[in-house]
């Protein structure tokens, strides 16, 4: 049975917000958790357990996304009161603040290289700031609506944005132009992200759909129907493989990408499950709710051999779970694994035809292909441009984490040169005011 795929379990259980959880994300040491709240408050949770919490105060309004850098060094939060703050995940708390838009933000994100941030707005533009300097550095502005999620494709060369005016827009970063427009007739969209490997996006979207959409030959990939009530967020399983997304219908769905089926319907908040995140290993995650719950769960099913489960298992099964909570009380979430229960489109946009895909099989290892149709993503789809030596991968990695301390450190320096600027020039004031 170790070959067979194994249930998510749930690891921890955090409740220290007084208002429903906005945002999530895990430090990439896998030793803090980063949420955001109604509340206004920014909380920074130990995963090691009996340590302290920290609770950041310092936005006047509703905090609606945060994110660590990649270093782990910073935290951004967004937040209702048009500004954007950079926090030091510390005892001390100490945070910048950038004034950055003139209506509510929505969504903050470090680029992967940990030198850039961008910001999605109700002002209908998307920035992009400078993170050392904290500087501005342009703007983009075609959207007619609400900017709900903004986010940097894996390699920085490209932003996706998701608005209320129904679009999503892939703009390259370089020319800072709009290269392609998705439209989304069914509602609005909540929540988009880039695939890991960057040529692949998915919306959440207010019609109760996700949908994954290839940027290349810009097509509709695939379309899941899983929900009963409004998707929230989404997040990607860090080798591509899986999806995981949260509803207003208070469950969390698995989903698996390679099959297109739906792999686990998770039970655990009481009320809309609002955010969900993958670790960046991707053997947690983590999930939010308008019940002011946080839940860590553990993955267990990334490390089995799926290939094998799909041939020997095809069920419906419900798994009780007792878990002791963080405030001693208890909590059963119930898992649903279902085999074949997502509806996969295959659209040709020449005459509007759709047909259902669950019961074909791709043959195809390349959708780049002239002919290729909209299917379940293939391995060597997903897992192209992953071939760097994991020494070589780790050893660029520990200088990117280096560079970002030195920025950081770079940060302070320049943040203290300031204060003692101003100190000086209301000394002065002060001086020839006498």
């Amino acid at each position: 049975m170790s070959a067979l795929l194994e249930d998510p379990t749930l690891e921890r259980h955090f409740k220290g917000h007084r208002d429903t959880i906005t945002s999530i994300d895990f430090n990439s040491n896998m030793k803090q958790l980063a949420i955001g709240s109604m509340d206004s408050c920014v909380m920074i949770w130990n995963l090691k357990p009996q340590m302290r919490a920290y609770r950041f105060v310092g936005h006047k309004d509703a905090v609606l996304s945060v994110q660590f850098s990649p270093s782990g060094h910073l935290v951004a939060s967004a937040s209702r009161d048009k500004t954007v703050r950079l926090w030091v995940p510390s005892v001390k708390g100490e945070s910048t603040v950038l004034k950055a838009h003139t209506g509510t933000i929505r969504s903050v994100q470090f680029a992967h290289d940990g030198q850039s941030l961008v910001t999605a707005s109700d002002d209908k533009t998307i920035k992009v700031w400078t993170v050392h300097r904290q500087k501005f550095l342009f703007s983009l502005s075609q959207h007619i609506n609400w900017v709900r999620c903004a986010k940097f494709s894996p390699d920085g060369r490209f932003i996706v944005s998701a608005s209320d005016d129904k679009t999503i827009k892939i703009w390259d970063k370089a020319t800072r132009e709009c290269i392609h427009s998705f439209y989304e007739h069914g509602g609005f969209v909540n929540y988009v992200d880039f695939h890991p490997n960057g040529t692949c996006i998915a919306a959440a979207g207010t019609d109760n759909t996700v949908k994954v959409w290839d940027i290349r030959m810009n097509k509709l990939l695939q379309h899941y129907r899983v929900h009963s009530a409004v998707v929230n967020c989404l997040s990607f399983h860090p080798n591509g493989n899986y999806l995981i997304t949260a509803s207003n219908d208070s469950t969390l769905k698995i989903l698996d990408l390679l099959e297109g089926k739906l792999l686990y319907t998770l039970h655990g908040h009481q009320g809309p499950a609002t955010c969900v995140v993958f670790s960046s290993a991707g053997d947690f995650f983590a999930s939010g709710g308008s019940d002011e719950q946080v839940m860590v769960w553990k993955t267990n099913f990334d490390a089995a051999d799926y290939g094998e489960m799909l041939k020997n298992q095809s069920r419906s099964m419900t798994v009780n779970c007792t878990l002791k909570n963080s405030d001693g009380g208890s909590c059963s979430p119930e898992y649903t694994s279902r085999s074949r229960a997502v509806e996969l489109l295959e659209t040709d946009f020449s005459d509007g035809r759709s047909t259902n895909l669950n019961q074909q099989k791709s043959h195809s290892s390349n959708i780049l292909a002239s002919d290729a149709k909209p299917a379940p993503l293939p391995q060597s789809h997903l897992q192209e441009g992953n071939s760097i030596p994991s020494a070589l991968a780790s050893t660029l990695e520990h200088i990117v984490g280096q560079l970002d301390v030195l920025t950081q450190t770079v940060t302070i320096l320049e943040q203290r040169l300031t204060l003692t600027e101003d100190k000086l020039r209301e000394c002065l004031d002060n001086q020839q005011k006498s």
